[in-house]
């Protein structure tokens, strides 16, 4: 159901998608990228080059002093430039490379300009991608070529009659470059955090999926062992009966029909839930007001059952598990009990409920085909309402399941450890199927 959840979520598409994630292609743990692999950003980079080539003519117009743009200058450029398409794949060679050209470049004496655009983006694309040293190196390296270029060596290099920079000068360089790697630290950040929050959604999905496989497979344990145990239970009736007294049999195949229908009628129900996730149940969830068909059903299978006490108002969830609990309780009597009589009681106060149910045994060590899961069902559905389970034999010979329910809402699953009479390990001492 939380599968379906997602798939309806992606097709309606996140209420605010800039909060789960950047709108660029992101990049995997491996450093391969995330949705675009295996492609080259082609788009981004023809632009970039667009308008590095046209915004440094525009800069050699508006710095006469410096060497005229030449097709050596435009080379350099689009080397530059041309490398941006490898800084997803190889993000070290790119931001060093970027940085050698900008710097021969500079060097060379053409004009300042966007030639610094393309280091910007190699530099912001190392940093993303985690090559935080490699970075800050070659910016580093570039900011540090240039202060020797503008201080010294500025005499020897082109242009002729260069005055080269003062100190101001490069401390406003130097603030830029700060500037450059500050944002792709920032950035680099973010996509972290977008990618812990993209990790923790899934493993909370992956919780709520692995949670309702289990409610579903207890329901689903709980509806067809009860069931199946009056169905065996009859069958064997009507086939002991069947020719010497037709009509018991016939009256054993007649709960068998019944018992069958509601088994599927439930088994229904949990799979309409499957199907159409998030719609409203057909049918109501049972619940202790079911008690009577629950000593029906019980008496058509041999065994008689004494109900004390009157059912509280309960949560449905409360409802539900009270109702199965009882429902596994009787089902594993008729399975491995020589008993034919059970007792039900009901108690509540203080808050809570209190479910005892006894048979006066004993153990009849046959193997009915069960699971072996009821006792761990319930002591699951009690546990999730914040409950306990205590479950084990008596002193006098038989065997006692005791409840304790809150009668508030649910309570978040709380695991709290069963405990047996008589200080006994239950899983040492229950039935087989229990």
């Amino acid at each position: 159901m939380a599968d379906m959840d997602e798939q309806r979520e992606r097709e309606r598409g996140p209420a605010r998608w800039w909060r789960h994630g950047p709108p660029w292609p992101y990049r995997d743990d491996d450093g391969a990228d995330g949705p675009t692999r295996g492609r080259l950003p082609w788009r981004t980079t023809v632009a970039l080059t667009v308008l590095v080539l046209a915004g440094s003519n525009f800069a050699a117009h508006a710095q006469p002093h410096r060497a005229p743009l030449d097709v050596y200058g435009r080379l350099l450029l689009l080397a530059a430039c041309a490398l941006l398409l490898w800084r997803h794949r190889h993000p070290v060679p790119v931001v060093f490379g970027t940085s050698a050209l900008a710097l021969g470049y500079l060097a060379a004496g053409y004009p300042y300009g966007p030639v610094f655009a393309a280091v910007a983006v190699a530099c912001f694309g190392a940093v993303v991608a985690g090559r935080r040293r490699a970075a800050w190196a070659a910016v580093g390296m570039l900011w540090g070529g240039h202060l020797l270029i503008s201080l010294w060596l500025y005499r020897v290099l082109p242009p002729h009659g260069d005055s080269g920079a003062n100190a101001g000068q490069e401390l406003i360089a130097a603030t830029w470059v700060l500037i450059i790697v500050s944002v792709a630290e920032l950035v680099r950040l973010r996509r972290e955090q977008w990618a812990r929050e993209r990790a923790d959604r899934a493993q909370a999905a992956r919780r709520r999926a692995d949670a309702e496989r289990l409610r579903i497979a207890r329901e689903l344990h709980d509806v067809l062992a009860h069931s199946i145990s009056v169905i065996n239970v009859q069958a064997g009736v009507g086939l002991a009966l069947l020719d010497a007294d037709p009509e018991q049999a016939r009256t054993a195949l007649t709960t068998i029909k019944a018992a069958s229908k509601e088994a599927l009628g439930e088994v229904r129900q949990v799979l309409d839930t499957l199907r159409t996730p998030g719609d409203v149940p057909r049918a109501p969830a049972p619940g202790l007001g079911r008690l009577p068909e629950l000593v029906d059903q019980a008496a058509s299978a041999g065994l008689t059952v004494t109900v004390e006490g009157a059912p509280p108002r309960l949560p449905p969830g409360a409802d539900l598990a009270a109702f199965r609990i009882v429902q596994e309780a009787l089902t594993n009597v008729v399975r491995h009990s020589g008993s034919r009589h059970a007792r039900v009681r009901l108690e509540h106060g203080g808050g809570e409920l209190r479910l005892r149910i006894d048979d006066d045994g004993p153990a009849t060590g046959a193997d009915a085909g069960g699971s072996g899961n009821g006792l761990a069902g319930m002591r699951e559905r009690a546990a999730a309402l914040g409950g306990t389970i205590e479950a084990g034999p008596r002193a006098d010979g038989g065997f006692r399941v005791l409840a304790v329910l809150p009668l508030t809402g649910p309570e978040p699953p709380v695991a709290r450890p069963g405990r047996t009479p008589h200080g006994t390990d239950p899983t040492s001492t229950d039935r087989e199927e229990r």
